[in-house]
């Protein structure tokens, strides 16, 4: 359970996390679409893989010296960082940047970055179709492997992120969760949404399949329709959340503002409002439209405030 070496002495939270891309053209990967890569021939859909894989980790290194760069301690992963991974024409390819991939998470841990992953929102385990249920295991098998080759812990300090899926079937979800491999079911975390899963809900599933809760409070307060992060329910299920985290202090959690008004779904550009209960040692993904702009925004405005407040609990 412990988490890598090289992070023993990191900062205490809260620490904020980077969602995938910067809104400058610092952090961007290429992508391929599936047409595209049927006209090619077997062979030029390998070297064209190739060196798309080839571009996209460099990308990934790169990211994670722009994270440490800017005390930026945590980092999505796009889930589109390897297309193709799980089809026969990019899967063989992975052993051939072992070396590389398990470089890039031993740098990641020396600087500090913890990493993590948010699988599409097709991934749905609990569907009510099998082979809607077996692609999504398959896909994230492939997340999985990935995980590995990075180098990544096999526990929910390297979470894979996903949301309840189907509406009404939270027992279903329960029961494919624990037939899962290890290497899948070790890194699952749920995430509550702001139109099926509750955070009650999802905490109730994360309950009966032995996994982490990621909270959300933007699709919290959406969700319940609160016109505060200040309502006692933010911090109730903050603190529910965390005790489903096998060590507290790896406890991730999202923010994100609404555009138009307070419990707009819509993200807006920057992050003006947080949860006092998100002053703990905790890991924060900012989902904001403006990226590192928002979160540069957030350490200079709310990270000073929130560690002294924290440290003077």
């Amino acid at each position: 359970m412990n988490q890598p070496k090289g992070l023993e002495n990191i900062d205490a939270g809260p620490r904020l996390g980077l969602v995938c891309i910067t809104t400058s053209d610092a952090v961007r990967y290429r992508a391929l679409t599936r047409k595209r890569l049927l006209q090619l021939d077997a062979e030029e859909q390998r070297r064209t893989l190739r060196q798309l894989y080839a571009d996209n980790l460099s990308r990934l290194d790169g990211a994670v010296a722009f994270c440490h760069e800017r005390a930026i301690r945590l980092y999505r992963i796009t889930s589109a960082l390897l297309p193709f991974a799980d089809d026969p024409a990019g899967e063989p390819l992975l052993e051939e940047f072992s070396e590389t991939m398990r470089g890039i998470g031993e740098r990641a841990a020396a600087l500090g970055v913890r990493l993590v992953l948010h699988p599409d929102q097709f991934v749905v385990l609990n569907s009510e179709s099998p082979h809607v249920v077996a692609n999504s295991v398959k896909i994230m098998r492939t997340h999985a492997r990935v995980f590995d080759l990075l180098g990544q812990p096999r526990s929910p300090y390297a979470a894979m992120i996903l949301h309840g899926g189907k509406g009404g079937r939270g027992r279903e979800l329960v029961e494919t969760v624990k037939g899962l491999p290890e290497e899948m079911r070790s890194r699952l975390v749920f995430e509550n949404d702001e139109h099926v899963y509750s955070a009650r809900e999802i905490l109730e599933v994360c309950r009966g399949a032995s996994v982490p809760m990621v909270f959300d409070a933007h699709h919290h307060v959406v969700h319940e329709k609160l016109e505060t992060y200040e309502h006692p329910s933010v911090a109730e299920m903050v603190e529910a959340a965390r005790a489903t985290w096998p060590v507290p202090g790896w406890q991730l959690v999202h923010i994100s503002n609404g555009l138009a008004h307070f419990n707009d779904r819509r993200h807006s550009d920057y992050v003006t409002d947080v949860p006092a209960a998100f002053r703990r040692d905790i890991w924060i993904e900012v989902e904001a439209k403006h990226k590192e702009l928002a979160i540069e925004k957030l350490q200079k405005e709310w990270l000073p405030t929130a560690r002294a407040a924290r440290s003077s609990a």
